[in-house]
């Protein structure tokens, strides 16, 4: 009989790890007793079993509310609210004396965070102990049994199950050594460096240093610099800014390119890098740059890595990555200056790349290339509503540029970005101003009129844009409207330069 109540412990063992699944946490030398983990299932998320022929009640008693702690470090270990256990007990006898409370009534600890259901499999009763498990776990189990087993039947049996069992750790450890990190700190010196460019150029918080060095700047774009959708990824705009995102990248780099290999991660993390900059594009107007789109679609990784092993994300860092993403965005929504579309296009990018790429020496046709079209459409739909949309920055940046193009007489560059801007019904006073400078600079007299008269009404208390004017009215040869003109600039303000331009036009005949 002993023989048979062997046989029936590792029929059930079969049945949960090589069957349902279940993954083999801790094994006695003995081979006798077991546990089993599935946070997955809510009935039964540890399974602990042991083979063992029961005396007395009291050692039953005993040994359940020892399992009861034991499980206890385990809900602790797996970070888990709460824990169901199921503990069943394979003997050929039932203990001699009372031990049915143990059976009727499970055992809590911690407030009833940890609960642990106890289970008989006894000899004089085997249907009626797999029935009460397979209600419990709610999941049929069909074991037939012979009255006699050789050594032989249960060591091949024990064998399977736990050559299966290693099978299945070994497979799950190669998934998180698929190469060792390289990119990651590549990527990091690159950033580095480049930071040291800006500063020593300019200063990494200078707008007009960090477009000049590739930052995403929405006019320029719809140029035709496309570059910016890239560049980005690799300025940072303070010194703060560049060491959370190297941090960042430090400990999330490594575990990405370990479990995809090194030329996967370069291109989940370039592709994160775009559609980041693609959603901040998009959506907004501002000048961006940094590496957290890039690094958001890491954990776009990670999530791809929890939807397609969920109990393997979720037994090992599922929970934390969920928590800080959730976090990270929350804080990006919540300060001002971050780019929360540009973190959300890259935790989106990253996981469709992922998907993409999949895992190394596996293959998923299907999710690779759906995910390759869902991809390509995201990005064409993108760069069409982005380049037809004109989602461009906010004047003072437009200006900002513009200026320090004049101021470096590079008169068609500053016409071309402010005639496209105001084209767009765009701009304010300094804008129109700005535009009309420059227009006089290229000899655009009818042009420069009409849009000193737009920033005389967006701002009538200019006296540059009157004295302009005036100028401009001069050349036409309109005194009256030149001599209007100057009056109102030298109203506005004493300069001399106005009172000379008045001077002038009330000598002339």
């Amino acid at each position: 009989m002993s023989g048979t109540q062997d046989f029936l412990f590792w029929r059930l063992a079969y049945f949960f790890i090589v069957e349902k699944k279940y993954r083999l946490i801790q094994i006695s030398e003995d081979y006798r007793e077991i546990w089993l983990e599935d946070t997955s299932n809510k009935n039964a998320q540890i399974i602990r079993m042991l083979r063992y022929d029961l005396d007395w009640g009291n050692w039953l008693k005993r040994d359940a509310e020892h399992t009861c702690i034991q499980a206890e470090k385990l809900r602790k270990h797996f970070m888990k609210r709460s824990l169901n256990v199921l503990n069943i007990y394979v003997s050929t006898y039932p203990p001699v004396d009372d031990y049915q409370s143990v059976l009727k009534s499970p055992l809590a600890i911690n407030k009833g965070k940890t609960i642990v259901y106890n289970r008989l499999i006894e000899s004089t009763d085997v249907e009626n102990g797999i029935q009460q498990i397979s209600n419990f776990v709610q999941q049929h189990i069909s074991i037939s049994l012979k009255d006699h087993y050789e050594e032989e039947d249960v060591q091949y049996l024990r064998d399977t199950v736990l050559t299966n069992a290693v099978s299945r750790t070994q497979e799950e450890q190669r998934l998180f050594d698929n190469g060792k990190p390289l990119f990651t700190y590549i990527l990091l010196g690159i950033q580095i460096i480049v930071f040291l460019l800006l500063e020593i150029t300019g200063g990494s918080s200078n707008i007009q240093n960090l477009i000049r060095f590739g930052a995403k700047y929405n006019p320029f774009i719809i140029e035709g610099q496309w570059w910016r959708f890239i560049t980005p990824i690799f300025l940072h705009i303070g010194i703060i800014h560049l060491i959370m995102n190297s941090l960042a990248l430090y400990y999330l780099g490594p575990t990405i390119e370990r479990i995809y290999g090194r030329i996967r991660f370069l291109i989940i993390y370039l592709i994160a890098g775009f559609t980041g900059t693609l959603a901040s594009f998009l959506f907004s107007s501002s000048v961006s740059a940094g590496a957290s789109g890039a690094i958001f679609g890491c954990f776009g990784a990670l999530l791809y890595l929890g939807a397609i092993y969920p109990k393997l994300f979720f037994r090992t860092m599922g929970t934390n990555v969920i928590v800080v993403i959730i976090i990270n965005l929350v804080f990006g929504y919540s300060v001002s200056g971050i780019d929360n579309f540009g973190h959300i296009g890259g935790l989106v990018g990253g996981f469709l790349a992922a998907a993409i790429v999949h895992f190394p020496k596996k293959k998923r046709l299907t999710i690779q290339m759906g995910a390759f079209v869902l991809t390509l459409a995201i990005s064409i739909g993108g760069l069409f509503i982005g380049y037809h949309g004109g989602n461009y920055s906010p004047p003072d940046v437009v200006n900002s540029v513009a200026q320090k193009q004049i101021n470096e007489g590079n008169y068609d560059a500053a016409y071309e970005l402010l005639n496209e801007y105001v084209s767009k019904r765009k701009g304010n006073a300094d804008t129109y101003f700005q535009l009309s400078y420059v227009e006089i600079q290229l000899k655009k007299y009818s042009e420069a009129k009409e849009h000193l008269i737009q920033t005389i009404k967006m701002e009538p208390n200019l006296p540059n844009a009157h004295f302009n004017l005036a100028l401009v009215y001069l050349y036409e040869g309109n005194k009256s409207a030149a001599k209007k003109e100057a009056e109102k600039a030298v109203k506005l303000t004493d300069d001399k330069k106005y009172k000379d331009l008045l001077n002038r036009i009330n000598q002339i005949p």
